[in-house]
């Protein structure tokens, strides 16, 4: 029995019928064409003889000199035109003006001129994790919806450590937080993803430990979603779709990465040690001076879409974030790290307002520019740093203010300062300064760099 599957279609057998040898077909279809020809030309000789010995040759002016002929053509089409934006001036003032003038008019029309400004905004790609990249997301998308935020899948600590132990999904918390900021309600998304179970159940009167304690709601739907697509960046790009996401959320690299850590310490007898230790969340807590931190295993792919838009991107940023546990897992990938060299994109770094306890203790910003250069090279060699702090006070939580350099150039690295912080919370970015600031430096290297 033949194979039904091996049968041409009904539409193959038609063009096999009609492309079968002795049909005729380019015979009559090229006669066809040469008869519109004729047919077309016959019509524009026709047309050329009626203007000639008809009265069309009155309307025309073929009886004045061709300059005068073409002056007044000229002078006609200016008066209608003329009269035709006069009339239609007063038309819109008239008719169309008042209306628009309605406050709630007004605030649709100026929300319609702010959503088509985002649309043509600069491509703009974010690198880091952690709570300081939702900060960055909220206020640059007031500039731009083409935002590509790109973060590091190394977090094994919480709620997304035990999921990527039990289910083998990439770490989602990061994710989360970058997904809730972009989403077009971003106060509901944040209320609802940032959501975590309690520790216990309470049933009847018994206290009973919970198999969700302590999840976020964000992580599990991430999770599920992944399940459902197939992979994980199926599962972030359906998420983001749900949520109305404005812009994406890629992950640097799709392996099942380590972050480790090199620590040098001092013991208490005055002996210097190294450690090593492996994990993001016990790099912190290893007590010591952090030297060098890489990735397990140490050629990491990048994932294809975060290097085609760090490739296409107008300007790029890295942090604020924990640097060495949230910004540098990223730059760590080597194909990413690369990809970023060779763009012609702004390059910035956003150097945190304070020191983080455990990892950049005592750090100023060229302390984190020279770690940045040993980890990643010639990446970036611009940041951005906080001006408004009192060095007479402290931060919370045992930690110092970045201290600024004496110079802004002076060679290696070119430092921005701007005022950047949360008024209520002097140790945290404020999304709106931050971003303004980050946009006004972003025009004023782009307006000073050739045009393409």
């Amino acid at each position: 029995m033949r194979d039904r599957s091996s049968q041409p279609t009904d539409s193959a057998r038609a063009w096999l019928f009609f492309l079968r040898p002795g049909i005729g077909v380019k015979r009559w279809l090229a006669a066809a064409l040469l008869g519109i020809f004729l047919t077309s030309l016959g019509m524009a000789l026709l047309l050329l003889l009626v203007i000639a010995n008809g009265p069309l040759h009155l309307l025309l002016l073929d009886f004045l000199p061709d300059w005068l002929r073409a002056l007044l053509l000229v002078i006609l089409g200016l008066l209608i035109g003329g009269i035709g934006a006069l009339r239609l001036h007063q038309l819109i003032v008239r008719e169309i003006w008042p209306g628009l003038q309605a406050p709630e008019n007004r605030a649709a029309l100026q929300a319609f001129m702010r959503r088509q400004q985002r649309r043509n905004g600069p491509r703009i790609v974010a690198i880091g994790g952690g709570t300081g990249m939702p900060q960055l997301l909220r206020g640059l998308r007031e500039y731009t919806d083409n935002i590509t935020a790109i973060v590091t899948v190394a977090d094994d600590g919480g709620s997304s450590g035990r999921l990527r132990q039990q289910t083998g999904v990439l770490p989602p918390g990061d994710f989360r937080n970058n997904i809730a900021a972009l989403s077009d309600d971003e106060g509901l998304m944040k209320r609802l993803f940032q959501y975590r179970f309690a520790e216990h159940d309470v049933s009847g009167g018994d206290v009973q430990h919970s198999e969700l304690a302590g999840h976020s709601f964000g992580n599990l739907f991430i999770t599920t979603m992944a399940a459902i697509t197939g992979s994980f960046e199926s599962g972030i790009a359906a998420s983001s779709r749900v949520l109305a996401v404005r812009g994406r959320i890629l992950p640097s690299t799709l392996e099942n990465v380590t972050l480790c850590a090199e620590i040098r310490r001092t013991t208490e007898d005055g002996r210097t040690e190294w450690l090593t230790v492996q994990g993001e969340s016990t790099v912190p807590k290893a007590a010591g001076q952090i030297e060098r931190v890489y990735l397990q295993p140490a050629h990491a792919r990048a994932y294809p879409e975060a290097i085609r838009a760090i490739l296409q991107a107008d300007l790029i940023v890295a942090g604020p974030g924990s640097f060495y546990t949230s910004v540098l897992p990223n730059l760590l990938v080597e194909s990413i790290r690369d990809a970023i060299s060779a763009s012609s994109a702004v390059r910035i770094y956003i150097c945190n307002v304070a020191t983080q306890p455990g990892e950049t203790d005592n750090y100023t910003v060229l302390d984190h520019m020279v770690k940045l250069r040993q980890h990643a090279g010639d990446a970036f060699t611009m940041a951005l740093a906080n001006s408004n702090y009192n060095p007479e006070t402290r931060p919370a939580h045992n930690a110092r203010w970045v201290a600024l350099p004496d110079t802004q150039d002076d060679g290696d690295f070119r430092i921005f300062v701007g005022d950047v912080v949360d008024a209520e919370r002097p140790w945290r970015h404020d999304p709106k300064k931050l971003a303004a600031r980050l946009m006004e430096i972003y025009y004023q290297l782009s307006a000073k760099s050739p045009k393409v």
